[in-house]
């Protein structure tokens, strides 16, 4: 009996299953048809047509606006480049090219936080001005950059025989999972200044970095406790066998498998935290959503919610792709 045969002897068994699905795939291709419709005929793009220099930078200085536009492009060129070259032609093109591209990476952020800031010859621009989608990449690139070894240090804490960093490591973990993110920032914002000299001034991105970063550590910790649990413990008595110490077996034997293991759940991590940046918008930073909450206040856009908000999800949504699509091709490298 072929697939027709089997499918019409399945409808005449479950006619109600068969009624809801096509029902189910009405209402969806309903809803596609309206909103292609809409997008195609019905919307109103010049609000984002028309600003797309404000999506990438904020309130950056209109004739300095080139370098965090500049930093961008870079940032998609090594996306592409990780992305698409084939690394397995020849094991020297190989060799060398997973030689350079994680430098590559490291240097994105010291570079794009010294193009945007002021550096090499260039006019200094002040963090406040700083906006847009350079400023959501460079909150979660740094905040990733301190979370990721505070992380590392808090699991290995919780799994020491120590007391004193046991007991600690966990004590910080369970806390910051306790409290919602959005008071962590407020607290980062509003009540660290208070407590500095008054002649000392942490300015806003950086308190805003320190608050995700330390708060995303704790999440952090626990998806690498579970790689480190995941690692039998023959693993370890191999290095001892070898003539490791504990320290060499956990840098060369034990932490590159626990990482292999947690880089999934270390992903969900990052695109969390990328999407979270969007509360700074409430706290004052001019990131993303910032931006749209901005240009929807201009009397010009009023009533342009759908395609802002449409807009702002697919730019969203991009991002995260491309950060799944990068951690899937670090997850396959050998």
């Amino acid at each position: 009996m072929g697939r027709s045969g089997r499918l019409i002897r399945y409808l005449r068994r479950h006619p109600f299953d068969a009624l809801l699905t096509l029902a189910i795939l009405i209402l969806i291709a309903w809803i596609l048809w309206s909103t292609g419709a809409w997008v195609l005929t019905a919307a109103d793009w010049s609000v984002v047509s028309s600003n797309l220099p404000l999506f990438a930078s904020g309130t950056y200085p209109a004739d300095q606006r080139w370098r965090p536009i500049l930093w961008l492009l870079l940032l998609l060129l090594l996306t592409l480049c990780t992305l698409l070259l084939p690394v397995k032609r020849s094991p020297q093109c190989r060799g060398v090219f997973r030689l350079l591209l994680p430098w590559l990476w490291l240097a994105m952020l010291p570079f794009g936080i010294t193009l945007l800031g002021g550096g090499m010859g260039l006019p200094a621009v002040p963090s406040r001005a700083w906006g847009g989608l350079a400023l959501t990449l460079l909150l979660t690139g740094a905040s990733g950059f301190l979370a990721l070894p505070l992380g590392i240090l808090l699991a290995l804490g919780r799994n020491s025989p120590w007391p004193v960093l046991h007991h600690s490591s966990r004590l910080y973990v369970d806390l910051m999972r306790a409290v919602p993110l959005i008071a962590v920032l407020f607290f980062g914002q509003l009540l660290i200044p208070l407590f500095l000299p008054m002649n000392l001034e942490i300015n806003r991105v950086l308190r805003a970095v320190v608050a995700f970063g330390l708060f995303a550590a704790a999440y952090v910790a626990e998806d690498i406790r579970g790689g480190l649990q995941a690692i039998p413990r023959t693993q370890r008595e191999a290095a001892a066998a070898l003539g490791l110490s504990t320290i060499q077996s956990l840098r060369w034997v034990v932490l590159p498998q626990a990482l292999r293991i947690s880089l999934p759940a270390l992903t969900n991590q990052a695109i969390g935290l990328l999407q979270n940046t969007s509360l700074m918008a409430l706290l004052g930073l001019v990131e993303l959503l910032g931006i749209s909450r901005s240009l929807l206040a201009n009397p010009d856009f009023i009533g342009r919610h759908l395609e802002v908000y449409l807009w702002l999800g697919v730019v969203y949504w991009l991002v995260g792709t491309a950060m799944a699509l990068l951690a899937s091709r670090l997850e396959t490298s050998r």
